[in-house]
């Protein structure tokens, strides 16, 4: 088999159709759009249009309510702290801003939280804008400390 020998299967690419030219075609004149009204107009979108019934997204009930003045943590886990540690990119003083500078987490946002999933055996103290109970105990076991200082509002 040379490389101008190669070929799609039989049947595996169809051509489309090239609608609105001619009559013999097919699809000629309106191409199949039919005739008059909005749909048959170019630049139409009627996206969740029903026809003057109430549309879907309107019959379902509204739930629940987004608080527009929430806090956004930047989240890490202690597993990952551990291996920052294990790789010299963080010492046994871990501050938020630390973690930053490490490329632990990309930002602050309004804080830093911490979780409890892996494992972690560093004897650290980190301070954070908040932590899980989990997370709390993981660090002490571990014969280190964490500092939780609630954001001041």
């Amino acid at each position: 088999m040379k490389l101008n020998e190669l070929r799609d299967n039989p049947g595996a690419a169809k051509k489309r159709m090239r609608v609105g030219r001619g009559a013999g075609s097919g699809k000629g004149k309106t191409a199949g759009r039919g005739i008059k009204g909005q749909k048959s107009r170019s630049g139409v979108a009627i996206k969740g249009y029903e026809g003057g019934q109430m549309p879907l997204y309107q019959r379902l009930p509204k739930r629940g309510f987004n608080k527009p003045n929430r806090k956004k943590f930047a989240v890490v886990n202690l597993g990952i702290i551990q291996k920052f540690i294990d790789a010299k990119k963080l010492s046994d003083d871990i501050t938020e801003d630390a973690l930053v500078e490490a490329g632990v987490v990309r930002r602050k946002l309004d804080g830093v939280r911490v979780l409890a999933k892996g494992d972690f055996s560093a004897k650290a103290n980190i301070s954070v804008t908040g932590a899980s109970k989990a997370a709390i105990s993981a660090v002490e076991n571990a014969g280190g400390k964490l500092n939780t200082a609630s954001a001041a509002e």
